[in-house]
C-alpha cells in the first residue's frame, strides 16, 4: 500500500504543485492569523473571553507578534452574535485507506453536517472558497470511511468574518480532490512537475524560486 497523503499536501498540490516541489521536504510553518482563529474557533458556541483566548495563543505560540491581539479582538466581535454547534469531538484523525489520505478534522458533530473546519481567511459574498470545497471534499472522504457514514456537506468557519457556510459537496468536488490528490502523489514520487496554465504565482511565496515553465493549454486540453 501506498503512504498516504495528507490533506494538507493535497490542497498544497492544488493551490500548485510547483510549489507543493519546491516545499516538500520543508516543514510549513502556521500562520499567526490561522494560530488565532483556530483557537477562537475552540470556543465558539461557548463564551468568547478575549482576554483568556490571547493567553492560550501565547502559549500555543509563545513567539507569535502582540499586534495579532488587535486581529483577535476584531474576530471576536464578529463571532460573538453568531449561532455555533458545539462538536461531539474535536481534533480527530482520520484516514481513507480506499484513496490513500488522511488528515485530522478540527470539529466532528453526532448528526449531519458531520464536520466543521475553521478558516483564517474572510468569507466570500456567497458560499465557500474554492480550495475550502476541495478541503471539504477530502475531509468527507476521510469522515466517509472512519465513520462509516455518508458525509455529503461539511461546515467552514470564516473565523475573520463571523460567517458560517454550509458546503454541499458536488461531484467537481471531489473531481478536484482527486485531480490534486494525483498531483501531489506525483511530486511525492520523485516527478518534477511544470507550472499549471493560469497558475496563482501572485499569491505564491515561492515565486522568486519557481523557474518552471507553464504548462501549455494545448497541453491540458490533451488531458
Amino acid at each position: 500500500m501506498e503512504p498516504r497523503v495528507s490533506v494538507s499536501q493535497v490542497l498544497s498540490a492544488h493551490f500548485c504543485p510547483v510549489r507543493f516541489y519546491l516545499e516538500r521536504d520543508s516543514p510549513r510553518a502556521e500562520s499567526p492569523r490561522y494560530t488565532v482563529s483556530k483557537q477562537l474557533s475552540s470556543h465558539l458556541g461557548g463564551p468568547l473571553d478575549a482576554d483568556r483566548i490571547w493567553d492560550e495563543i501565547r502559549t500555543v505560540s509563545p513567539g507569535i507578534e502582540p499586534a495579532m491581539r488587535l486581529f483577535l479582538d476584531t474576530c471576536v466581535e464578529q463571532c460573538r452574535d453568531g449561532r455555533w454547534p458545539r462538536p461531539a469531538e474535536v481534533e480527530v484523525a482520520v484516514f481513507s485507506d480506499r484513496l490513500g489520505i488522511q488528515g485530522r478534522v478540527d470539529k466532528i458533530f453526532e448528526d449531519a453536517p458531520y464536520f466543521a473546519i475553521p478558516r483564517s481567511s474572510d468569507a466570500p459574498p456567497v458560499g465557500v472558497h474554492g480550495a475550502d470545497r476541495i478541503r471539504v471534499a477530502a475531509y468527507a472522504a476521510c469522515l466517509a470511511e472512519t465513520l462509516g457514514v455518508e458525509v455529503e456537506t461539511g461546515l467552514v468557519e470564516y473565523i475573520p468574518s463571523g460567517a458560517l457556510r454550509t458546503c454541499t459537496i458536488q461531484p467537481g468536488d471531489r473531481r478536484g480532490m482527486l485531480r490534486a490528490l494525483a498531483a501531489a502523489r506525483r511530486v511525492l514520487s520523485g516527478s518534477i512537475p511544470r507550472k499549471p496554465h493560469r497558475a496563482p504565482c501572485s499569491r505564491c511565496g515561492q515565486r522568486d524560486r519557481c523557474t518552471s515553465p507553464v504548462t501549455p493549454l494545448s497541453g491540458l486540453l490533451r488531458d
